[in-house]
């Protein structure tokens, strides 16, 4: 059966339209003849969506009962069975009920794609797994319910649904998106518009991104190479000299002129050497054009204007910018320079900028001779001199009477220059010929071929070997020199590769991406097995296709000690390339171990932490416990002596003071096992839906009677949250709140009502606390100031936190006005969906935060 078809509706945040475009394709789709039903939609109480889903066939939803409470899922199976041609399934990155067939949402949609059903779907760019850090700092929320990315990239549409943030902000405040009484705290939190702008911006740069895959995969299948000007990309090529600084910025202000403007930079290290690249001034390009928002490429050419435009057309790109020519006026007999070859041969699709700077004409200060490796066009003129000069010349002298001497010289020269040109060879045929002719024309007897003067034998056999000995000269000469600039060239590579690796710059998707673009391959990995027997697995990629099951199914593969290799595909590399990408492939090696060490690193940190909670706990237990246990037990010594006649109030006296002692000892052992609990991450929050002006007043039963003021009205809204971790959260802060309260200062617990959302203040004015320690206080082990051992051991605040957020809620400190500190403990209310609000995160139902 074949798979079916996935199409996502994408949004910035909630109330963009997602499910209402994903309904009105269902409409349409169903006007067409196609069967179509609604597996699972929410219209969250929005009329205009509701009205949508008359008309569609809903399958029945799946009750699940959890935890005395009764939720609602989509059935699967029901679905299976109906066997639709498209089913609509809403909310992609939603966590089902325990006791569902699959834990998230995504899952049941792959069991219906590989039944061959068809699945429209909807999900926000805030759900996407890897953004999830990108996110929480741009809304301050940590989203928990979330979608691999890969689920998303396989859908075959995605279709962006946009919305303006003032568009947006407008639906809110006419309640089209949430009830009345909950538009204004959505307004002044989530939905303010920066937060909207960013979002917005974050799915317009990834859907982008998502675009250029797909073109790109296009654009190699059906193997087109003409330029398409989607979009402004500007390569810019630098030659490693001073002015590739100026030829940056100006590509990056063309980059600003134009929408999604980009700006790739690439060194082209050219295999002869005729380079004068500065590695200091290389690196301080590359970091410029990485702050300028660009990319920095290197790579590999033997011809630079061929390598710079192939690299410009397989990126895509749509401008060329150039620095003017630092060569002097002579040095242009060597060519028309990289500026005028790239111009004439950039085509109809890439503009070229040439672009004057400071060094213009100054000299390149590079070698003239060229001792690279000789190309078809040198060859050619090389065996034309060599065979063709020695005829030449041998008429011009005809009858100039200049003697044999001379003429010896003129044929040597031209050997000399047809060894320049073509190499050994021409060369030697230079020097046979030219031997030839000499013996027929000005050797007695002339034009005979042979010599009656034994000295004149001689002479010429001196010529012929001069000639072969010159040409061999020359030729070995050539061929060193190419020798050393390619090894210089490989050298630079590897040494700015390496600079990367030690400074730790470079990922190992990085490195090699840089592999495969250094050696103009279409993919490379690097792929690793635990023995001989085991499968190979890939521990990093880069590129379309790359192999992933063995190495032998690349073109290149280069084994990196036993369990490991580098696999390349794309064409196949000559012997003497191998040696760099063995430098590469080792150098992939160093870059894994140094991530996979750095993870050793975090996990050993982490246990390093625990150990110091440990250790933190013994201290307290050495000492803060100690001191109520000797109290309790001095006292009960006290009462139980015979030789002191207590009075009643004496013993009054002594039983408050060990009824105190274990009290503070149950607070103490209380907060060290919950700080136990929550460092092992075993604590399970029980949501259920209850009252908070039932809850906060039995939090207040171990404070000083008359030291805490109330105002929690009845009105407010149910919250979901475990009854028992919120009684504790607050009387923690309350604890905390008449610690540091000055003496006659009442401690405020208030409560209200903000959106989806109900917050608990707890409001003191004691000495407060300076912005840059608001973090800290909620640490394990911390006491603010000078606060002596007797005020406990520092757990209080950071049990709260902990249990908050369990709940899926959070606690904050804020600066009390006029003095003092104020305690905001943020709940979910009950019924509420914590997609749209910065207190929760995800979209579970009430009940659910314990499930991610």
């Amino acid at each position: 059966m074949a798979r079916g078809k996935l199409r996502i509706y994408l949004g910035a945040a909630p109330g963009v339209g997602k499910t209402y475009a994903m309904l009105a394709e269902a409409h349409r789709r169903v006007e067409r003849g196609t069967d179509c039903v609604v597996a699972f939609v929410e219209h969250h109480g929005r009329p205009r969506t509701e009205v949508l889903l008359d008309g569609l066939e809903q399958v029945p939803r799946r009750e699940i009962t959890y935890r005395d409470s009764v939720f609602t899922e989509m059935d699967v199976d029901a679905v299976l069975r109906r066997a639709p041609a498209v089913a609509l399934v809403d909310e992609l990155a939603h966590t089902n009920t325990p006791g569902s067939r699959n834990a998230k949402r995504w899952q049941d949609v792959e069991e219906l794609l590989a039944a061959g059903v068809d699945v429209v779907s909807t999900v926000n760019i805030q759900h996407l797994e890897s953004l999830g850090d990108v996110v929480e700092s741009i809304t301050g929320v940590r989203q928990r319910e979330t979608v691999p990315d890969e689920v998303v990239r396989r859908a075959d549409q995605i279709e962006l649904v946009d919305m303006s943030p003032q568009a947006l902000r407008r639906r809110m405040a006419h309640g089209n998106i949430y009830q009345p009484d909950k538009v204004d705290a959505a307004l002044s939190n989530y939905f303010r518009p920066g937060n909207l702008t960013a979002l917005r911006e974050l799915a317009l740069l990834w859907v982008a991104d998502r675009v250029d895959e797909y073109l790109n995969a296009y654009r190699s299948e059906h193997r087109v190479s003409r330029i398409w000007g989607s979009r402004e990309r500007i390569v810019v090529g630098l030659t490693g000299g001073p002015e590739g600084r100026t030829l940056i910025r100006r590509a990056a202000r063309l980059a600003e002129k134009g929408a999604g403007g980009e700006v790739l930079a690439v060194y082209i290290a050219r295999s002869d050497g005729l380079t004068s690249a500065s590695p200091k001034e290389l690196a301080v390009q590359r970091t410029l054009v990485e702050d300028l928002g660009g990319t920095f490429h290197h790579v590999v050419g033997d011809d630079i204007p061929a390598a710079l435009l192939d690299f410009a057309r397989g990126v895509n790109a749509t401008q060329i910018v150039l620095g003017s020519s630092r060569r002097k006026a002579w040095q242009y007999v060597f060519g028309p320079g990289v500026g005028a070859t790239v111009a004439r041969d950039s085509g109809p699709d890439l503009d070229v900028h040439i672009v004057t700077h400071e060094e213009v004409a100054k000299g390149r200060g590079l070698p003239v001779a060229r001792g690279a490796r000789l190309g078809r066009a040198r060859i050619v003129w090389g065996w034309a001199v060599g065979v063709a000069g020695p005829v030449v010349l041998a008429v011009l002298l005809n009858g100039a009477g200049l003697g044999l001497a001379n003429d010896m010289l003129l044929f040597l020269a031209g050997t000399v220059a047809a060894a320049l040109l073509g190499g050994l060879l021409p060369a030697l045929a230079s020097a046979a010929l030219g031997s030839l002719l000499l013996n027929y024309f000005y050797t007695p007897p002339l034009h005979r071929l042979t010599v009656a003067d034994p000295r004149n034998i001689v002479a010429i056999a001196i010529f012929f070997g001069v000639g072969m000995s010159v040409a061999s000269v020359v030729d070995l000469a050539a061929r060193r020199t190419h020798q050393a600039a390619r090894l210089r060239a490989e050298s630079g590579i590897l040494s700015f590769l390496a600079g990367n690796v030690l400074r730790g710059e470079t990922s190992l998707e990085e490195l090699l991406e840089r592999v495969r673009e250094t050696f103009g391959m279409e993919s490379a990995a690097l792929l690793e097995r635990e023995d001989d027997m085991a499968p190979w697995t890939c521990a990093g990629r880069a590129g379309l296709g790359p192999p992933l099951e063995r190495p032998e199914d690349a073109d290149v593969d280069v084994p990196v000690g036993d369990h490991m290799a580098l696999a390349l595909t794309g064409r196949v590399l000559p012997a003497e390339d191998r040696r760099v990408l063995a430098a590469f492939a080792a150098q992939a090696v160093v870059v894994l171990d140094r991530r996979r060490l750095r993870e050793e690193a975090d996990r050993a940190r982490a246990l390093a932490e625990g150990n110091r909670i440990r250790t933190a706990l013994l201290a307290a237990v050495s000492h803060d416990l100690r001191t109520p246990l000797a109290g309790i037990k001095a006292a009960v010594s006290s009462l139980r002596s015979d030789d002191v006649a207590w009075s009643e109030e004496d013993q009054a006296e002594l039983l408050e003071g060990i009824e105190q002692g274990a009290d503070r000892l149950d607070h103490l052992v209380g907060n060290l096992l919950d700080m136990s609990r929550l460092q092992t991450g075993t604590v399970t929050p029980l949501i259920r839906e209850v009252d908070v002006d039932e809850v906060v007043p039995m939090a207040l039963g171990g404070v000083p009677e008359g030291s805490v003021g109330l105002d929690v009205p009845e009105t407010l809204p149910m919250v979901a949250v475990d009854p028992g971790l919120l009684e504790r959260s607050v009387a923690n802060l309350v604890e905390n709140a008449v610690k540091y309260s000055p003496p006659g200062r009442r401690v405020l617990v208030s409560a209200s009502a903000l959106g989806d959302r109900v917050e608990v203040r707890v409001v003191d004015r004691g000495p407060g606390v300076p912005d840059e320690a608001k973090d800290r206080i909620f640490e394990p082990f911390q006491r603010y100031g000078d606060a002596p051992r007797g005020a406990g051991v520092g757990l209080g605040l950071a049990v709260a936190r902990g249990f908050a957020e369990a709940m899926g809620g959070t606690l904050n400190a804020e600066d009390t006005p006029g003095g003092g500190l104020t305690m905001v403990l943020t709940l979910r209310a009950a019924g509420s969906r914590p997609e749209p609000l910065p207190a929760g995160a995800g979209t579970a139902e009430p009940g659910r935060q314990s499930l991610c």
